[in-house]
């Protein structure tokens, strides 16, 4: 179909979401508890901004409209939303309670299951957020090492440790300004040159979208391990479907602490805090790390019976064949219609749509894609995080309407104006600046901050 053809596809109404964000604004601050699934990262005034329920891999939003998702509630939906084993066992906890006045024994039994299919894994804590498990990892390898320095990879969460590498920092400590510092993936150089005899611990999303070159990862465990630092894989996205036993499964690279969220309960709240029984021995006593919600009963059901699904169905094979489909389909596509600014990278699990800045702004060019994207009704974030349940025809769906919607993206930025294209506002950064930050400590700075 021609872009012309294309462009008389109606826009989804979307009346009742629109009134329960205006509802929502002066309210909930952003009006989103969750800044990757807010408006500010859709195209305001023609996405839908709230949904009302899912099934597979679709979702239905607040006026009736239905979508094919490629977000998957940001990663945490694995199998498929209202997945029936999953959501049996969640049933059938909830006849017995949630949450009790002393310990579950879902709670052992989830943490065996841990240990089974992670390689590093010789001891286990619950919670709820990939932040609070990151932030106690870090807790752990300062008390572990005496040192109080990090090095870190990636994205990590909210708490202080962290934000104080971002420009999003407000009220944050200002002596975190020298405690955590920032390296550049698949820069080992530049990785060694921040090493210093202070660094407690390097935390690292093993990937992200690029892939490790010239034994990366092997070099920093070596690294880690050779200098007593605790080297703690953030495996928030890996963990779970890049393998069943995530990035160090897949690589061969067992890092001290790992951390895990996301996709191990498909869709359910729990996080988890895993590594070697020496340093997760200091939580018996030394290292302070117990939350009320830890041991919540209905998370530990789903994801048993998530792990047990995944283990019996080879979900993570599955994942892989399905996001090659639909990460090469999309480059294909690209090169049949002579599209150079615009390529899908990342593994297959999890890819990424990129575009050239030779086309525009990337934030608009991403957003008329988005556009176009809704109006076909595929609920689209520039990520390909699929689950399960996306099937061959599902693939194929998404792919026609790349078809139909690439072109009237290239039409725009043939003109030199993409913006005017959109019917809707451009999408927002999350954070303005995302690599090259904070990378070198300076010798005798946290000295001279304490004086």
């Amino acid at each position: 179909m021609s872009g012309d053809a294309a462009q008389v596809r109606p826009f989804p109404d979307i009346t009742a979401s629109e009134a329960l964000y205006a509802r929502a604004c002066g309210l909930i601050p952003k009006a989103t508890q969750t800044l990757a699934k807010g408006p500010g990262q859709f195209t305001r005034g023609v996405a839908p901004i709230y949904l009302r329920r899912g099934r597979g891999c679709r979702v239905w939003d607040v006026d009736g409209n239905a979508y094919i998702d490629l977000n998957m509630g940001i990663g945490p939906i694995s199998l498929g939303y209202a997945y029936g084993r999953v959501d049996r066992a969640i049933a059938a906890q909830l006849d017995d309670g949630i949450t009790f006045s002393l310990m579950h024994p879902l709670e052992v039994e989830v943490a065996e299951l841990v240990r089974e299919v992670i390689p590093g894994c010789e001891a286990v804590r619950f919670s709820k957020t990939g932040a609070d498990v990151c932030s106690a990892a870090v807790r752990l390898a300062r008390a572990h090492t005496g040192r109080e320095k990090v090095l870190c990879c990636g994205y990590h969460g909210w708490h202080d440790w962290y934000l104080a590498v971002t420009d999003r920092r407000a009220g944050v400590p200002a002596f975190n300004d020298v405690l955590t510092y920032t390296f550049n993936y698949n820069d080992y150089e530049g990785f060694l040159a921040s090493l210093d005899d202070e660094v407690a611990a390097v935390v690292m999303e093993p990937v992200v979208f690029e892939a490790p070159r010239d034994r990366f990862l092997h070099k920093i465990a070596v690294a880690c391990r050779e200098r007593g630092i605790v080297l703690i894989f953030d495996e928030m996205w890996t963990g779970f479907r890049m393998a069943l036993g995530g990035a160090q499964e897949h690589f061969g690279v067992i890092p001290d602490l790992a951390v895990y969220s996301k996709a191990i309960a498909n869709g359910m709240p729990l996080a988890v805090l895993t590594g070697r029984r020496e340093i997760m021995d200091l939580l018996e006593h030394d290292v302070f790390f117990y939350t009320t919600f830890g041991g919540e009963a209905l998370s530990l059901a789903a994801a048993a019976a998530t792990i047990a699904e995944m283990r019996e169905m080879g979900v993570q094979q599955y994942l892989a064949r399905q996001g090659t489909v639909l990460r090469d389909g999309y480059n294909e596509l690209c090169r049949e219609l002579g599209l150079e600014f615009t390529r899908c990278v990342g593994y297959p699990w999890r890819s990424l749509v990129t575009f050239d800045a030779s086309a525009g702004d990337p934030l608009v060019v991403k957003a008329l894609l988005q556009q176009e994207m809704i109006r076909r009704g595929i609920l689209w974030g520039g990520i390909h995080n699929l689950s399960f349940s996306h099937r061959d025809g599902d693939i194929a769906r998404v792919l026609e309407a790349y078809r139909e919607a690439l072109p009237v993206v290239a039409a725009a930025v043939e003109t030199g104006d993409p913006a005017a294209a959109l019917r809707g506002q451009p999408l927002e950064p999350v954070f303005r600046k995302t690599s090259s930050f904070n990378t070198k400590p300076v010798p005798g700075a946290r000295a001279e901050a304490a004086q």
